[in-house]
């Protein structure tokens, strides 16, 4: 009989069929990620198992670099004694405008956001452009004064770009790919390594909004709901834990696809702990669960654009939680998980019901790609 020793409502204890279960299951994900497919699938870019064979099955071992194997949102390097953070992304979102935000304003706070989360504070960013032909003159307008909107808000310039075009029917209208740059704050020191059993884990707000906005206004499904992208810059949300936590700020994500149930197992790997999930702390707009339940969707699944899981120390849970809160937009912030001894590198969730259930990286691509 093994404990996961928890300073809260989270603990337990495992029975030898759990044990026995996740033993199995250790074994399995112990073993060093290789990429054997021989075809590229739409599972590679769904944020799950097949995108973690390729990025650390091929990307990391090839270019053997010490900054990408860290796996981090954003590559941190000094130059010249200036801390420094790198990120770059690409945005192939359909539709190009969806409720709450569009293609543009996704390139602008998703890129910014990978640097917020590594405790940079956003300075600059380039902007590729890959336009279809064919498309309006209007459209293309519409989405760069959407570009510059975003970036005013977040704090960023546009420094350099690129413009190609292709083929007919070869993009979606437009694709956008993105690099920025920040300058990491000294009171960021975060790494996956630094947590450890006791630690408590946040999320900066309802999960899910921006996969299930995506969705439902592609039409592919009969469903009503009102239901916003949740899109923006999360700089204000960092910098206000950054000064509430101090040193109890362990880490940072941006829980985009494969959402918080991605980051956790990421998390839970990195650091070698367990993460005991409590599934009623969880918060989720009704109309995004409503539409969850009958998709058989997990909302802890479903991609963020505007949301962060951040692991705190016991004795600044509380600060950091109520930091986040005061930040416009992110009142309904709270405390989902407890970090553990054991299992080592897993997820458990707390069910409503009262049983216990392993939360693991997706398998396949059951989602439509949302950004």
């Amino acid at each position: 009989m093994t404990t996961i020793p928890a300073n809260g409502a989270f603990g337990g204890k495992l029975d030898e069929r759990e044990r026995e279960t996740l033993d199995k299951i250790d074994l399995v994900r112990n073993r060093a990620p290789k990429f054997r497919d021989d075809r590229i699938t739409m599972a590679h870019g769904a944020g799950g198992k097949a995108t973690s064979s390729l990025v650390q099955g091929l990307f990391v071992p090839t270019f053997a670099s010490p900054v990408l194997s860290a796996l981090d949102d954003a590559g941190c390097f000094d130059v010249d004694a200036a801390p420094l953070a790198m990120t770059t992304d690409s945005f192939v979102v359909t539709p190009l405008v969806f409720p709450g935000g569009s293609i543009g304003e996704l390139a602008v706070n998703g890129t910014v956001n990978d640097l917020a989360v590594a405790g940079a504070r956003p300075l600059a960013m380039t902007l590729a452009m890959v336009l279809e032909e064919g498309l309006s003159a209007e459209d293309l307008r519409r989405e760069v004064e959407a570009i510059a909107r975003a970036a005013k808000l977040a704090g960023v310039s546009i420094v350099a770009g690129d413009t190609k075009v292709v083929e007919r029917g070869h993009a979606d209208g437009m694709y956008l790919c993105t690099t920025g740059i920040g300058r990491r704050d000294a009171r960021a020191r975060l790494s996956p390594s630094s947590i450890k059993p006791g630690d408590r884990v946040l999320v900066s707000g309802n999960v899910g909004d921006h996969g299930v906005a995506i969705m439902l206004a592609r039409g592919q499904f009969e469903l009503d709901a009102d239901v916003v992208s949740d899109t923006r810059s999360l700089w204000p949300v960092v910098e206000g834990l950054l000064d509430a936590a101090g040193g109890e700020l362990r880490c940072m994500r941006d829980a985009t696809r494969g959402g918080v149930a991605s980051v956790l197992n990421e998390l839970a790997v990195a650091s070698g702990v367990g993460m005991l999930v409590n599934e009623k702390a969880v918060p989720v707009a009704p109309p995004v669960a409503g539409a969850c339940e009958l998709l058989g969707i997990d909302p802890m699944y479903v991609a963020n654009e505007g949301k962060l899981v951040a692991v705190v120390g016991a004795a600044g849970a509380e600060r950091a939680l109520a930091a986040i809160r005061a930040i416009p937009g992110c009142e309904t912030a709270a405390e989902i998980a407890e970090v553990c001894t054991e299992p080592k590198g897993m997820v458990l969730v707390q069910t409503a019901f009262g049983g216990r259930r392993v939360m693991d990286l997706l398998v396949g691509d059951p989602l439509p790609r949302i950004c």
